[in-house]
């Protein structure tokens, strides 16, 4: 049986930050995917977590900085799919790396990843995800050991193995990313990619070459220590998911542990950075 949900439509002006902060405030509630729109985000929380009471507890949505309007109505998880198809079109990245959903021609670039369109992140349609996408064109993998934290649809850790990634590892603590991750994962033919389930916690005692980290700004924050023990010599971190006033913020904590900023791309304000540990 399918699960229903209450989808929330939400405009926000000025978009930025107030997307960002409205994402962060609802997923403390319990709402579980997000899709960025023109105007604003789309949110979904399943209705057996749903109070009619859960929006008080949001702040941003009281506050004279913004002007945040909404709507609501209950959606079953499978009329997403539909959704997605009419508004999801391919995209490339430095026309070397196409991003498509199945019923998409292949364009024949040197990659071609292939994303059902479903409600996880990263679609490559957000500049942080194409950003990353441009890093890791950049990087050496072959034979690398890879972390994909806060995975969404597993892009990341997907293209990672078609530049010789082994092995790499996609975690998001979504149970919806988790379960995209691995149909994805499937549809792409990967063979060395082990998706899980949860958060930092799952890191204990694991060591990797390169850690991809596309998350909120706040949870880098309390996990990069956790990233920074976790990384091999040599080892490069790749952190997104935040804009370029948050530099110094992230960077003050990132230099903590022996890791120096070696470049970044920024993108619509977004930034994607490179950190090295030596």
């Amino acid at each position: 049986m399918d699960n229903i949900y209450i989808e929330y439509n939400f405009t926000v002006s000025p978009k930025e930050p107030g997307t960002e902060i409205l994402i962060a405030e609802l997923g403390a509630v319990g709402f579980e995917s997000f899709v960025e729109t023109e105007s604003g985000i789309t949110a979904y929380i399943q209705k057996e977590d749903w109070k009619n009471t859960i929006l008080d507890e949001i702040f941003i949505l009281n506050s004279d900085e913004f002007s945040i309007e909404y709507n609501q109505n209950e959606v079953e998880q499978t009329n997403w799919n539909a959704e997605w198809e009419k508004n999801f079109s391919p995209i490339q990245v430095d026309d070397l790396v196409s991003i498509r959903a199945p019923f998409h021609e292949n364009p024949n670039l040197k990659f071609d990843i292939v994303i059902e369109p479903k409600m996880s992140f990263g679609t490559g349609h957000h500049e942080t995800t194409h950003m990353m996408v441009q890093h890791l064109l950049k990087l050496d993998l072959e034979n690398k050991k890879v972390l994909d934290m806060g995975c969404g649809t597993g892009i990341l850790a997907i293209f990672a193995e078609m530049k010789g990634a082994n092995p790499t590892d996609a975690i998001d603590i979504d149970n919806w990313c988790y379960e995209n991750s691995l149909e994805n994962v499937e549809r792409n033919n990967c063979k060395n990619i082990t998706v899980y389930e949860g958060d930092s916690s799952l890191l204990t005692n694991k060591k990797y070459d390169v850690i991809i980290a596309n998350i909120n700004r706040n949870i880098l924050l309390m996990d990069i220590k956790v990233y920074a023990n976790c990384l091999n010599e040599n080892g490069v971190l790749l952190l997104s998911g935040f804009y370029k006033d948050d530099i110094p913020t992230i960077d003050t904590e990132v230099s903590k542990y022996s890791l120096k900023l070696e470049t970044y791309i920024e993108r619509n304000n977004w930034v994607a950075l490179k950190y090295n540990k030596k």
